[in-house]
């Protein structure tokens, strides 16, 4: 029944937001055309729903080729390959926002997993890909409100992107996404949207291991190296 309500409300209420957003997306894509690569849409594989790839919409932030340049699919803090505009973009989170249209067709969710790249999705263990993916990805998740810092605890850490990434990150976001999994219910899924509204005005806020006090602990700040 979760499930289904789940399903029928992403239905509704990403129809309405689509029309909600039409005048905050009509001046963005129009600075778009004129600024940058000149791209509006970006459109990327994704793993998703039982790691069956599906194509992602965001907002252009990026030169293209960006993914086989520099620290390829990782992006660190002040990443030249970021544009101008990009950069606003990606710390408000509204280059997200085309991501509705997935959530409509049935690609995502409202709330769920993050979905990777490929080859993100490849450096985790075994044991998290037969998992983290039993549930569609969403446009926020727990994963994600607790690492918007994610790209700075890379630009500080003294290992390398990928070491930092695939030993310090990703076993942590692994287990808050099957966390969620195990906590998944209608106020867990309110409350996560809250939360990534919240951390829009707040981001340096604790609040969601306040809301969430059985979150697995995290060991390590966005300021600290690792």
């Amino acid at each position: 029944m979760y499930k289904f309500i789940k399903r029928f409300f992403d239905i509704i209420f990403s129809l309405i937001v689509l029309i909600l957003l039409l005048p905050v997306f009509i001046p963005i894509i129009i600075i778009l055309l004129l600024t940058g690569e000149h791209e509006v849409f970006y459109r990327q594989d994704r793993v998703g729903y039982k790691n069956k790839i599906f194509g992602i919409w965001k907002f252009a932030t990026m030169v293209k080729n960006s993914p086989n340049m520099g620290s390829k699919d990782l992006t660190m803090r002040n990443d030249p390959r970021v544009t101008p505009v990009g950069r606003f973009l990606r710390k408000s989170k509204i280059n997200e926002l085309p991501q509705i249209i997935n959530i409509l067709t049935g690609d995502m969710s409202f709330t769920g997993p993050r979905p990777l790249m490929k080859s993100g999705f490849d450096r985790y263990s075994d044991a998290i890909k037969a998992k983290v993916y039993n549930v569609r990805p969403g446009l926020t998740g727990i994963g994600s409100i607790v690492f918007r810092d994610e790209e700075l605890i890379m630009t500080n850490s003294k290992l390398s992107p990928e070491e930092c990434y695939r030993d310090v990150i990703l076993p942590y976001k692994g287990a808050l996404e099957i966390w969620y999994q195990q906590h998944r219910n209608f106020y867990t899924d309110f409350m996560l949207l809250f939360l990534t509204g919240w951390y829009v005005f707040f981001p340096n806020s604790k609040l969601v291991f306040k809301v969430f006090p059985s979150l697995p602990k995290r060991n390590f700040e966005k300021g600290v190296s690792v």
